[in-house]
C-alpha cells in the first residue's frame, strides 16, 4: 500500500442531512472524477478511502467505475453505519446493528463493482463500545468469508479506536490529524498496537492546501460547518482568521525544498509517526497530481517538525 492514500468524500458530490445540513462538497464532475482516480493511480496511490455514505453511494460507484481492470492494483476502503435515502441523497440516521452491517456491505461491493473490501471501517464515531464490539465480531465473520481483509473505526476516541483493536483482523483507525490538529494519543495507540494510522483532514478541509477566504457555494459542508469541523466560520464567511494565521506562522517550513503547502502538510503527517497513512480529499486532475507529488519529497526533517510545534505552541 502506498504511504499516501486519496480519500474520495469529495467525488461523491452533494448530500445532506434530514434537516438539510450540506455534508458534501459541492458539486462534482463525474469524468473528471474518474480521470483523477486514474492519474492517481499512474502516479502510484494505491489507496483509495471511501464510504456508502459520500454522495449516498455516488462516490463507491464512481471509485468503482475508475478503477474497472486495476482493482486488484489497490487497497480499496469503504466504510458503514450511515443510513441515506439514495434518491434524494439524504442521510437519514445511523444503524449500529450487525444485520444492518451485512446488508451495507452488500451494497458497497456492488457499488463499488468488486468482491471483497480491504478494510471495513465503521462510520459512527461515537457508537457504544458494547454495540461496536458486536460489530468488531461481525466483521471477523467477513473475514472468514472472504468479504472483507481487515477492518477498523473512524473515531477519535482512543478508547473507542482501542475496543476494535481487540479483533485479530483490525489494521487501522481513521481519526482526523493535521498540522493544526494532531492527536497524540490515538498515534501513540496506532504505534502501539501496530496499527494504521490513517488521517483524514490532513490539509484541514482545504485551509492547508490554499484556502484562504471568501464565501463558498451552498452545498459545500464548509458553507455551514457543523461543531466537528473546525477552521471556518459559522456564518458561512469562510476559513476562520485564527487558524490562517497558524498556517501563516509555519508556512516557510511547509514549503521548505520547492513544495507546495499542501505537499507540505503531507510531509508533516509522514514525520508524526512511520504508522501514518494521510488521505487527502480531491475532485480535480490538478489536485491529485499535487498530492501525489508529496511522495517523492517525503517527510519534513525531525528539526523541522520540532520547530513546528514550537511556533505553534506545542
Amino acid at each position: 500500500m502506498s504511504a499516501l492514500g486519496f480519500g474520495c468524500w469529495a467525488i461523491g458530490g452533494e448530500h445532506q442531512t434530514a434537516d438539510g445540513q450540506p455534508v458534501g462538497w459541492g458539486k462534482v464532475d463525474d469524468d473528471e472524477s474518474v480521470r483523477a482516480v486514474r492519474r492517481a493511480l499512474d502516479l502510484g496511490v494505491t489507496f483509495f478511502d471511501t464510504a456508502d455514505s459520500y454522495g449516498t453511494g455516488h462516490s463507491e460507484e464512481i471509485l468503482g467505475k475508475a478503477l474497472g481492470k486495476r482493482r486488484d492494483d489497490v487497497v480499496l476502503a469503504t466504510k458503514w453505519g450511515n443510513v441515506f435515502d439514495a434518491d434524494t441523497r439524504t442521510l437519514t440516521g445511523t444503524d449500529a446493528t450487525p444485520e444492518y452491517a451485512r446488508r451495507a456491505l452488500t451494497a458497497s461491493l456492488r457499488r463499488l463493482g468488486t468482491d471483497r473490501v480491504d478494510l471495513y471501517q465503521l462510520h459512527i464515531s461515537d457508537a457504544d463500545p458494547a454495540r461496536a464490539a458486536e460489530l468488531r465480531d461481525a466483521c471477523e465473520e467477513f473475514v472468514g468469508e472472504g468479504l472483507v481483509r481487515a477492518y477498523g473505526w473512524s473515531t477519535d476516541d482512543p478508547a473507542r479506536a482501542a475496543v476494535f483493536a481487540e479483533g485479530p483482523h483490525c489494521t487501522a483507525v481513521q481519526h482526523a490529524l493535521n498540522v493544526l490538529q494532531d492527536a497524540p494519543e490515538l498515534v501513540a495507540l496506532c504505534e502501539r498496537l501496530e496499527l494504521a494510522s490513517v488521517n483524514r483532514s490532513p490539509l484541514a478541509m482545504g485551509l492547508l492546501a490554499g484556502r484562504r477566504g471568501g464565501p463558498l457555494e451552498a452545498g459545500d459542508i464548509r458553507s455551514r460547518p457543523p461543531a466537528w469541523l473546525p477552521g471556518y466560520a459559522d456564518d458561512g464567511s469562510g476559513a476562520d482568521p485564527e487558524w490562517l494565521a497558524r498556517i501563516d506562522a509555519v508556512r516557510s517550513l511547509l514549503t521548505s525544498e520547492g513544495r507546495s503547502l499542501a505537499q507540505g502538510a503531507l510531509a508533516w503527517l509522514w514525520a508524526r509517526s512511520p504508522r501514518t497513512v494521510p488521505i487527502p480529499g480531491f475532485r480535480t486532475v490538478a489536485q491529485a497530481e499535487e498530492n501525489a507529488g508529496a511522495l517523492a519529497k517525503g517527510p519534513l526533517t525531525a528539526a523541522q517538525s520540532a520547530e513546528i510545534d514550537r511556533l505553534l505552541g506545542r
